[in-house]
C-alpha cells in the first residue's frame, strides 16, 4: 500500500521526525533518537470522552478495555505474557479527546510489538464485555450501543501510530502496511476525520458532596482556552507563577507559610475548541475558612499584580527545564508526536518552544489573569462533612451570585 504523502522535517536542534500519510489515511510519525536501544510505541485515535451522548457516557474508556480482552490472534493472557517475555510493559488511557495504546521495548522486539497492538486496535475479540464492563464502571447499567461501534470510533483516520527512539521510518511503514493489509483496512483517502469537541458551558456554579472525609477537597474551575491559542506558553508561565511549582504563591503562602495544606496547586488542560483551567486545595475543616480564605486573595492579586520579573523568570526557566529533561524519555517524545499530529498541531523543536517561552512578558500573564482567573468567573465544587460549613467557608469566592446560582 503506497503513502500518498511524505514529510520529512530535521531541526536545528538535532532532533528529526518524519511523517506520513498512507492510502487509508492512517498516520505514521517517527522520531529516531540516537544512543538508545528502545522504542516507544504508541497507537492514538481520536476518540474519547467529549464525543460521547448521554446515552455513550463511558464507552470510549470501555472500548480501551475492551482492547486487552483478546483478538483473533492474540488471548488476553498471552498478551500479557507475550510483553512480559519481551521485558516491557504495554498500557493505554483515554482522556476527553483522544485513546492511546502504547508501549516501549528493546528495538529487536519492536516487530512482535507492533504486530500484537496492531491487532489489538484492528482486531479486538470483544470477550468477557460483562466482566470489563464491571472493571470501568463497576454497577454501570446495561447500555443500548453495540460493542462493534469500535469500528466507527476506530477509524484509520482518526489513528496515528507514533515512535521514537531506535527506529526507521521506513521500518515502521512496512509494519503499519502489513499490519493493514492483513486486517484489510480501508479510509477515506487520508482525510482526518477526528470529531468536533462541543464546548461546554462555563457559567459558574457552586457544587457540594457531602461526604464524611478527613479533609475538605475544593476545586475552583472554569474556561481556559485551545491548545492552538498561541497564548498558551503565557498560560503555562502563569500557572508556575499562581500555583504550579514549590515556589508558587499559592504553595508557599497556604502550605509553607501558614501550614493550612499538604496539596494545593493549579492545572489547566487545551481541548480543540476550549480548555480549562483549575485550582486544587486540601484541607482540614478547622483549617478550611482561612486556606479559602488566602485562595480569594491570592486569586485577586493574581488578576491584580500577576507577576513581578523575578517570579517571571523563574518560572520562565522552570517551564523550559521541565520541558527539556522530560524529552530525554523516549516515551515523552513518542506522546509528543503523537498527540501532536493527532491534533494537526506543530511539531516544535525544542529551540521553537524555548523561544516562545522566553517571549512571554508581564503584560501577556497580566492578559490572561484577568481573563481566566477572576474570582467571580470561577466554579467552586467541594466534598466534606458540611455543606454548611463548606458554604460559609467559601464565601470569599464566590460571593452572592455564585451562591444565588447554586440553590
Amino acid at each position: 500500500m503506497a503513502a500518498t504523502a511524505t514529510d520529512a522535517q530535521h531541526r536545528s536542534d538535532g532532533s528529526d521526525h518524519r511523517i506520513t500519510t498512507l492510502e487509508s489515511g492512517v498516520r505514521v510519525v517517527t522520531e529516531r533518537v540516537p544512543g538508545v536501544r528502545s522504542v516507544a510505541l504508541g497507537f492514538l485515535v481520536a476518540t474519547g470522552s467529549a464525543q460521547e451522548s448521554d446515552e455513550q457516557a463511558g464507552i470510549s474508556h470501555l472500548l480501551e478495555h475492551m482492547l486487552f480482552r483478546g483478538t483473533e490472534r492474540f488471548g488476553s493472557k498471552e498478551i500479557d505474557e507475550i510483553f512480559d517475555a519481551m521485558g516491557a510493559e504495554i498500557n493505554a488511557g483515554t482522556d476527553k479527546e483522544s485513546t492511546s495504546l502504547y508501549t516501549r521495548v528493546l528495538d529487536r522486539h519492536l516487530e512482535r510489538a507492533f504486530d500484537v497492538m496492531g491487532d489489538m486496535v484492528w482486531a479486538p475479540r470483544f470477550g468477557e464485555l460483562e466482566a470489563e464492563r464491571e472493571v470501568v464502571l463497576e454497577e454501570i447499567a446495561m447500555y443500548e450501543d453495540d460493542p462493534q461501534d469500535h469500528a466507527e470510533r476506530y477509524g484509520p483516520e482518526r489513528i496515528v501510530i507514533a515512535a521514537a527512539g531506535s527506529i526507521e521510518h521506513d521500518e515502521l511503514l512496512r509494519l503499519a502496511r502489513s499490519a493493514e493489509q492483513r486486517h484489510q483496512v480501508a479510509g477515506a483517502g487520508g482525510v482526518n476525520a477526528t470529531p468536533a469537541t462541543p464546548v461546554p458551558d462555563f457559567q459558574p456554579r457552586l457544587s457540594f458532596l457531602e461526604k464524611d472525609t478527613e479533609q475538605y477537597h475544593v476545586c475552583l474551575g472554569g474556561a481556559g482556552i485551545a491548545r492552538d491559542d498561541e497564548r498558551r506558553f503565557a498560560l503555562r508561565v502563569l500557572e508556575g507563577i499562581l500555583g504550579g511549582t514549590s515556589s508558587s504563591r499559592l504553595f508557599q503562602e497556604i502550605r509553607e507559610r501558614r501550614g493550612l495544606a499538604y496539596s494545593v496547586f493549579c492545572y489547566s488542560n487545551m481541548y480543540a475548541a476550549t480548555g480549562e483551567v483549575g485550582l486544587y486545595v486540601g484541607t482540614r475543616p478547622e483549617n478550611l475558612e482561612q486556606a479559602l480564605s488566602v485562595v480569594a486573595q491570592e486569586l485577586e492579586r493574581c488578576v491584580r499584580d500577576p507577576a513581578s520579573e523575578e517570579e517571571l523568570d523563574r518560572s520562565r526557566e522552570n517551564l523550559k527545564g521541565r520541558m527539556v529533561l522530560a524529552l530525554e524519555s523516549t516515551g515523552a517524545r513518542m506522546g509528543r508526536l503523537g498527540s501532536a499530529v493527532l491534533s494537526d498541531m506543530p511539531i516544535l523543536s525544542v529551540n521553537d518552544v524555548i523561544e516562545r517561552i522566553d517571549a512571554v512578558q508581564i503584560e501577556h500573564v497580566r492578559e490572561l489573569a484577568a481573563e481566566l482567573f477572576e474570582p467571580s468567573s470561577l466554579s467552586l465544587a467541594g466534598v466534606g462533612r458540611s455543606q454548611e460549613q463548606f458554604t460559609a467557608a467559601s464565601a470569599p469566592l464566590h460571593g452572592a451570585d455564585l451562591e444565588q446560582a447554586a440553590r
